[in-house]
């Protein structure tokens, strides 16, 4: 009988901001993403990016001090730490086509074991697109990591090895922050960085379908 437990998507978060190196410029992508601003360590400076024209967000606002003339692209209210600026949509895209940053955090609904990446859509009919500024992002920051379920709620994996969604970017995905597992995704395939206590590496194996190197 397996013994563990998933992280919550707030440990998540926090998982994933501890992988933060100081003095990154950091992308943080709509949805689960967006949580990992309220997660930083305290004493390191993390310059983080929304692709509507916002550098220097900080966490969430407090409840009854949202400004909703100041909102990430997800439409959240979000906070601008001292020093932090807005500016026009088409700078901010030549910051992400550019180069400039370090890492973006995207959701996915597929990864595959090489880093092909499929974020925008899952083909179905009359479902909405919504690639929005996901492929500048994927191949346009230096790193690029997951943030998401293992598993969908029918229990399928999300890391396959080949993605049968229309594909965002081919190998971009250098890391996969998930419920149970981080996994570092190679032209090899995938390699094991850590699972929650108490998942082994046999039952993570027999989850994902695939090989995972330790």
């Amino acid at each position: 009988m397996s013994n563990y437990q998933k992280r919550s998507k707030t440990e998540l978060a926090a998982r994933v901001a501890q992988d933060i190196f100081d003095g990154a410029y950091v992308n943080l992508g709509i949805g689960q993403p967006t949580l990992v601003a309220n997660h930083l360590p305290a004493g390191r400076e993390v310059v983080l990016h929304s692709e509507n024209g916002i550098l220097g967000m900080g966490p969430a606002p407090a409840p009854g001090q949202e400004d909703y003339d100041l909102t990430n692209a997800g439409k959240q209210p979000v906070t601008l730490l001292p020093g932090g600026c807005y500016f026009h949509h088409a700078d901010s895209f030549a910051m992400m086509r550019g180069g400039h940053l370090d890492i973006c955090v995207l959701g996915a609904f597929q990864v595959s074991s090489t880093g092909d990446l499929a974020n925008w859509s899952t083909g179905e009919s009359g479902a909405i697109p919504a690639v929005g500024g996901a492929m500048d992002l994927a191949v346009g920051a230096k790193s690029t990591w997951v943030m998401m379920d293992l598993l969908t709620k029918t229990g399928e994996c999300k890391v396959v090895k080949e993605c049968s969604y229309p594909l965002t970017g081919l190998a971009c995905v250098k890391r996969i922050y998930t419920d149970l597992c981080t996994l570092e995704c190679t032209p090899d395939g995938l390699v094991l960085i850590d699972t929650v206590p108490g998942l082994t590496h046999a039952e993570l194996e027999r989850i994902v379908g695939l090989p995972i190197r330790q």
